[in-house]
């Protein structure tokens, strides 16, 4: 039992490392890549602290190397998804009662590991089996992954200490419970941070989960619940169940016991988790939670005051690193006539020398998509805008599967507003660019706000300060996240709370205090010193 009120370390933003040529965490990084590559490994579940192998298994692969053996991973089925539901409800009592800064030491634990020795293990699980580079990787699975941690245990420590004003002889009081049942976290394959951050949130609010990573990311995501085992995370309290969306979702979306979803993935897939839920509710122990973070088609907005040169760099950054395959990746922009020209050129010789290729290569910027049915997709929208009279391709448009699943970074020109490629969330290295009048400005933005069912990242650039107001509050439900004079990626934990509306999620804003609270539910306390003796009011007596 603690007799004080505890603290928690001041959280900071976790440094990025640079990798820098003769540095010892270049070093450090590529003989961890050769350590893993040597060694594949064989995944089983995690359920109940315990290593439970199903037979049922899948190939752990490099995207950009079919070659690249990573090992095997043992995919979830109905009976295992029951064995965890209930590893998950045995667990809830002590977890939930554990006090809560006990709960946060083993998550300010895991971050210090991730910090340090664990550093290069989960940065190069990331670059070989989700193909980013050692800076997308080092910003994800490090730097990500650790600013969660840090900042959800002082948002933690925050609502705790945000109690209600009491009247004389009255003390209120408000206690944060976690939620009763379990939480399902499924988690992308784009992020390790995500894959880290979606689970353990509602865990170090005393809830216990059920979590299933993206099958293209089981590999990272192993070494993460390695980690948090490592940490001291007791057993079942996160349950790691990969496997098939059908197969694991179906059992847990029908348990009665289903407190809650962690969610970030399809917008498709969202809905139809939501709606199986809503037909549930009738025989359900509780109302879930329901937290989702899906898709995006995130735009650039140019005014004719922009800085052309930040523009360029902004563009190429925020459509192309990691391949496109963020969900705030700028997929689509409008700029102003007059400065089409000075842009394109500039542009297009830019994006001429980025270089396509192994991770492993620290000169290339990026590296392949993530499978083959990523690859199709991508490679049809491409094929799609070469065959049109409305669009034009200035910039790639080459794919090659040969080796790995590598598509260039590829722009498409449209004088269609709303052609396909403007439209629709494609996930992959593709810009589309709309030329508009400088003098149809308000009837542009319109189109920027009316043209996709998303909303979730966007940006303007301009130097003339009345047209970034002017262009910020036209397009203020546009997106959930707005940056002005910058690219539309790369939220900071602690900085810029991340989620979007309309088709982009409930915007419940991963990285701040706001998530958190989705994970508890609070219970008021009044307590009267000294109670009324006599039921009768003043009002009463005769005059």
């Amino acid at each position: 039992m603690a007799n004080a009120r505890f603290n928690p370390p001041q959280p900071y933003n976790e440094p990025v490392l640079d990798y820098a040529p003769g540095s010892s965490e270049r070093a450090a990084v590529k003989a961890k890549l050769a350590e893993l590559k040597s060694a594949p490994i064989e995944v089983p579940l995690i359920i109940g602290g315990r290593e439970v192998k199903t037979g049922n298994t899948a190939p752990l692969r490099a995207p950009h190397d079919h070659g690249l053996d990573l090992g095997v991973y043992h995919k979830a089925g109905e009976a295992e998804v029951r064995m965890a539901i209930d590893a998950a409800l045995e667990a809830r009592a002590a977890w939930s009662d554990m006090p809560w800064e006990q709960r946060a030491s083993v998550i300010m634990k895991a971050a210090d590991l991730l910090a340090g020795p664990w550093r290069q293990t989960v940065n190069a699980a990331t670059m070989l089996g989700q193909s980013k580079t050692i800076f997308q990787a080092e910003i994800d699975s490090a730097c990500e992954l650790i600013d969660f941690w840090r900042f959800n245990v002082s948002y933690l420590a925050q609502l705790m200490s945000d109690q209600p004003a009491s009247s004389p002889g009255v003390w209120n009081r408000l206690e944060y419970r976690a939620l009763e049942g379990f939480v399902f976290a499924v988690t992308p394959f784009n992020f390790t941070a995500i894959g880290g951050n979606l689970p353990t949130a509602p865990a170090l609010t005393g809830c216990t989960v059920l979590w299933k990573p993206a099958s293209s990311a089981v590999y990272s995501a192993w070494h993460v619940m390695g980690l948090l085992q490592e940490a001291g995370l007791p057993p079942g309290v996160i349950n790691f169940i990969p496997g098939s969306g059908a197969e694991v979702g179906d059992p847990v979306l029908d348990s009665p016991d289903l407190s809650g979803i962690h969610f970030t993935g399809s917008t498709a897939t969202f809905q139809r988790m939501y709606r199986t839920v809503a037909g549930n509710l009738a025989r359900m122990k509780h109302y879930p939670r329901i937290v989702g973070e899906t898709g995006g088609k995130d735009f650039i907005f140019v005014h004719a005051s922009a800085d052309a040169d930040a523009l360029v760099a902004a563009a190429v950054r925020g459509a192309f690193e990691y391949q496109g395959q963020k969900c705030s990746a700028a997929s689509r922009m409008y700029l102003p006539r007059s400065l089409w020209p000075a842009f394109r050129d500039r542009f297009t010789t830019e994006v001429s020398q980025i270089r396509v290729g192994d991770p492993e290569d620290f000169s290339n910027f990026m590296a392949a998509v993530i499978d083959e049915a990523s690859y199709d997709t991508i490679a049809g929208y491409i094929e799609y805008a070469r065959s049109t009279d409305d669009a034009e391709i200035i910039t790639g448009g080459g794919c090659d599967r040969e080796r790995g699943w590598f598509i260039e970074p590829t722009t498409i020109v449209t004088t269609n507003p709303r052609f396909r490629t403007m439209e629709e969330e494609i996930f992959g290295p593709v810009l589309t660019i709309y030329v508009y009048e400088d003098d149809r400005l308000d009837e542009t933005l319109a189109l920027c706000d009316t043209t996709s069912p998303y909303a979730l990242t966007g940006s303007v650039f301009a130097r003339d300060r009345a047209a970034i107001v002017r262009i910020s509050d036209a397009l203020r439900n546009a997106a959930g996240n707005f940056y002005v004079n910058d690219k539309p990626t790369g939220a900071v934990v602690g900085q810029q709370p991340f989620g979007g509306a309309r088709a982009s999620g409930t915007n419940d804003k991963a990285g701040s205090p706001m998530n958190l609270l989705r994970w508890m539910s609070a219970r008021t306390i009044k307590e009267t010193m000294v109670p009324p003796t006599d039921w009768r009011y003043p009002f009463m007596d005769e005059a």
